[in-house]
């Protein structure tokens, strides 16, 4: 008897995704670079900035789907991630300053300000794009992988391995707030002219951080759909719903929480990588436990378990946080905190979710 696969993904799935590279690759920038300002379809570089900031929240997102939604690993720390990898791409932007800032010498300004003479031993290759480019994955890889090994390792699981890693970030919140580190202190990195000896205020090089990020974002997700249809994402799967009887058949679930969790985080530090140079700055309150909150907010609001509804969970939250914090700012919280827990109580599979299991219930009330 032949056993018929599905695909993994289906033929519309394909065209939507054909229709997301045009868009992003052509018809994007031809609107915000080709386009007059008056011209009513002009897509402004405010448009530009904010939708490449929401595709960075959209990767972490999906990152968080993957160890969420279908592991069963709920990370209150992916903040910190993100912000390894941010650091990691702003150190290499610092350095591109050269004798530009204010004090005109080739430290950056902090550090002529805090009467330093010469760079810490990890600023040494940040001058190399190479060096930014391996780290921003070895970083985040290598943080997550020791934390999750000895994590895993012990079956620390459920709300004390949240309660583990909100507290791995805040802890590394606090390290980064202090001068000596080397990381700016509480003002970071900022003020930022050139990546690759390119003006980086150029709306032709914001352009092109655009477009990198929404092909980094669909290519995340491509990946993550061979991922979970694959015999990986099914072991996976069979982990997050029974541990023990996973264990009973011969499979040892350390590898496979081990593996999903540093690709989640190697995930987050390419995204906070995309992030910077985009926004202009990094510090440590992109580590604050209330981003990684966020973050697990932003995939239950989609529906976790979907790969999809985290982006359209990070674009729809972070929309509404855009337009609610400049028409009412004062409403913002309360709109975030009534949002969650009205998807907790009515859609507890996310929108996405529960677009999908209606359905599939119409599909099979329509079968004979």
């Amino acid at each position: 008897m032949e056993i018929v696969r599905r695909p993994w993904m289906s033929r519309s799935a394909w065209w939507v995704l054909c229709a997301w590279v045009i868009m992003l690759s052509l018809i994007a920038p031809a609107l915000n670079l080709m386009l007059p300002p008056e011209h009513p379809l002009h897509l402004s570089d405010y448009a530009v900035a904010l939708t490449g900031k929401i595709m960075c929240y959209a990767i972490c997102a999906l990152a968080m789907d993957l160890i969420w939604g279908y592991a069963g690993i709920l990370s209150l720390g992916h903040g910190l991630f993100f912000a390894l990898g941010g650091y990691v791409m702003g150190m290499y932007l610092m350095r591109q300053i050269g004798l530009d800032g204010n004090y005109k010498s080739p430290l950056p300004d902090f550090m002529v300000f805090l009467d330093w003479k010469e760079l810490p031993w990890h600023w040494y290759f940040s001058h190399h794009f190479g060096a930014p480019l391996l780290l921003v994955v070895v970083v985040p890889g290598l943080v997550a992988a020791v934390f999750g090994y000895f994590a895993f390792r012990s079956r620390i699981k459920g709300v004390y391995f949240s309660i583990i890693t909100q507290a791995l970030t805040f802890a590394a919140m606090l390290l980064f707030f202090r001068n000596e580190t080397g990381f700016g202190g509480n003002n970071g990195f900022t003020d930022f002219k050139r990546i690759v000896d390119q003006p980086i205020h150029l709306p032709e090089t914001r352009m092109v951080l655009f477009v990198l990020t929404g092909l980094t974002l669909l290519a995340f997700f491509v990946f993550s759909r061979w991922l979970i249809a694959s015999k990986y994402g099914r072991v996976l799967q069979a982990i997050r719903d029974a541990e023990n009887r996973v264990m009973f058949l011969g499979y040892s679930p350390l590898g496979y929480k081990l593996s999903i969790w540093v690709i989640s985080a190697v995930m987050c530090g390419v995204a906070g990588a995309l992030y910077v140079p985009q926004v202009g700055i990094i510090n440590p309150g992109e580590m604050s436990p209330a981003q990684s909150i966020e973050i697990a907010i932003w995939t239950a609001v989609g529906g976790r378990g979907t790969l999809l509804g985290p982006i359209v969970g990070a674009f729809l939250v972070n929309g509404a946080k855009s337009w609610l914090t400049v028409t009412a700012p004062e409403f913002w919280l309360y709109f975030l905190g009534a949002l969650f827990i009205a998807v907790t109580l009515y859609f507890p599979q996310g929108l996405v979710g529960w677009l999908q299991q209606r359905m599939n219930r119409q599909h099979t009330e329509e079968r004979p």
